[in-house]
Formats: structure tokens, sequence, C-alpha cells
């Protein structure tokens, strides 16, 4: 059975949409933008199961693979943040695929601390992966020189202490992990979750010209946030929130 479903928002981005009764994070990947054989990128690939048993990594898996992709051609993950929900199946991806892992500076400090308590609160088991790069506020270019594709990194704590937001300024299409979703924001009442900061971090995202938000997680009130004018809309609500 599959519990997400497929969403192509551009020829170099697919949203995997979780839609299980219990918890797990959307997915993103970027087809075919490194080079050799191993050329997908794959931002947040989620619990391998979550608390209620659904088999959220064989789900994504079959999901790729309905696409034409496989869990063994991606070439690096990357973490929004490192909440199980989010990373959890980071190990089992990079043993299949030999796949770099990232994440940021911050976020991989929170981790080593409080973090592996985290996951264990929650009854999962902590990642064994060492990022093979951090993440750092800026441009990040990845794939052939003649064909690269231009991420920017942007650092917004404040759901966790080293989250970070993906811009690709060609497609006006931002992935914000759980700083914001459709008509909510990310929850602050974590350890290392932080009101203020996350207040900041979504003041600088609504600066941004987005079409397409990509969030962690969906709500009641949708997933997927489409169209400038409802982005903008969005980011007025849910600085309501805060």
């Amino acid at each position: 059975m599959l519990y997400h479903s497929s969403v192509k928002l551009a020829k170099d981005l697919h949203c995997y949409v979780w839609q299980g009764r219990g918890s797990n994070c959307n997915t993103v990947l970027l087809p075919s933008v490194l080079r050799g054989e191993r050329p997908h990128i794959l931002v947040d690939p989620g619990h391998i199961r979550n608390e209620l048993g659904e088999p959220c990594l064989d789900s994504l898996t079959q999901a790729l693979e309905s696409d034409g992709f496989s869990m063994g051609g991606v070439g690096l993950v990357i973490g929004t943040h490192s909440h199980p929900d989010h990373i959890e199946a980071a190990e089992p991806v990079v043993a299949k695929s030999g796949a770099l892992f990232a994440l940021s500076r911050e976020e991989d400090e929170f981790y080593r601390n409080i973090g592996k308590m985290f996951f264990q609160a929650f009854g999962a088991r902590p990642p064994q992966v060492e990022p093979y790069f951090f993440l750092e506020a800026g441009d990040l270019s990845l794939g052939a020189s003649d064909d690269r594709l231009s991420v920017k990194v942007l650092l917004t704590p404040g759901h966790s202490p080293g989250s970070v937001s993906l811009y690709l300024e060609e497609g006006r299409i931002l992935i914000t992990g759980d700083v914001v979703f459709a008509g909510s924001v990310g929850r602050t009442d974590f350890p290392g979750g932080s009101p203020s900061l996350l207040r900041k971090s979504i003041d600088e995202l609504s600066q941004l010209d987005v079409e397409y938000v990509v969030p962690g997680h969906s709500t009641e009130a949708g997933s997927i946030i489409a169209g400038s004018d409802d982005v903008r809309r969005n980011f007025y609500a849910v600085k309501m929130f805060i």
C-alpha cells in the first residue's frame, strides 16, 4: 500500500506527500542533478516505520519506483533538521545507495546532544550517519558545470536550532521543512524550539519571491501552497500564530 502521493512541481523537483494516518514528513526528490551513477538528491527521507507501524520508507521507495526512480540512485540525502520523522530513514538510504548525508552544523551539534535523546523518547533508533559536509547559508551549486542546479540554503531556526529551508530561485520553489506549513507553523515546545527565532525565520522567508511552498507536513488547511498570492496570504496568516 502506498502512503505517499507524488506531485511534480518542476522537471527538477518531485514532492512525495505523506498521506498515512501516523506521523511522517513529506519528502522531496531533486532528480538527475549530480554526476555519476547516483544522480538524485533526497530531502528528508522520513521515518522507517512510524508510531502506527506504517511502513514509511517502503512506501517512499515504491512511490519513487512508480515515477521511474530508485533509492539506489540517491547520491545525497539532505536533512532540513534532525527530528525522527525527517531523518530516521537516512541510515538505510545511505547504506543502500552509498549516498552522502548533509545537514547544518548547528543541527548536527543539537543532534549529537539533545537530539539523540529526542529519538529515544519517541522510541526510534538514532541514525548512525555522519554528515559528509555541513549546509551553510548561501548558494549551493550542485551537478555538472554545464548544467548546475543552484539552491539557496537559508538557516531558519525556531522549530529546531539548526533547521534549514531550501529555495530554488529558478522555479521559485521554497522547501520549508517544519518552519511553516499551510495555515500553521512548526512547534516550538520541543527541545531547542524558540518562538522568537521562528518568527524571525518566517519573516525572512516571507521576503522571497515564491510560487510554491513545499512544507514538511500537511495540515487540515492543505499541503503544497501554489500560487504567489496564496503564498503571500499564507505567510500573513501564519505570522498570527507566533
